[in-house]
């Protein structure tokens, strides 16, 4: 079972996501590597909101890969090249919020100068448990 925690007492989140999830008695986790906007042809999209298309539908062929949905998700950490994160940004967090199907997990986003390679302009890690 999943759990957002929202106390009482403290501010709202700043977008659509929960201070934390409380997991009770998974059976597995599943911890993914930071996923990029690298299509299954090696291509990679230009701007954030194409590349969060990108890893969101591979991110979801790694939780089917391991028997799970976007229901499993309990955490989510994203990383915007700072210089790009106007570039879409809501409309990759929409992407977020869409594959998420309104479920509030645990969610960070951070800026960074940069990624690994140049035309890489975010990246989302995600944690899930069954």
């Amino acid at each position: 079972m999943h759990q957002p925690i929202m106390p009482d007492g403290m501010a709202r989140p700043a977008a659509r996501y929960a201070h934390a999830t409380l997991v009770t008695n998974p059976a597995r986790w599943l911890h993914l590597a930071g996923q990029v906007g690298i299509a299954a042809d090696g291509t990679v999209p230009d701007g954030v909101a194409a590349q969060a298309k990108v890893i969101w539908h591979n991110i979801a062929l790694v939780l089917a890969e391991a028997d799970m949905s976007a229901d499993d998700v309990v955490s989510i950490t994203t990383y915007v090249v700072a210089g790009a994160a106007e570039d879409g940004l809501a409309q990759a967090m929409a992407e977020r919020d869409t594959f998420m199907s309104g479920r509030l997990v645990a969610s960070t986003l951070l800026t960074v100068p940069a990624l690994v390679r140049p035309e890489w302009l975010i990246e989302i890690v995600v944690v899930a448990a069954a």
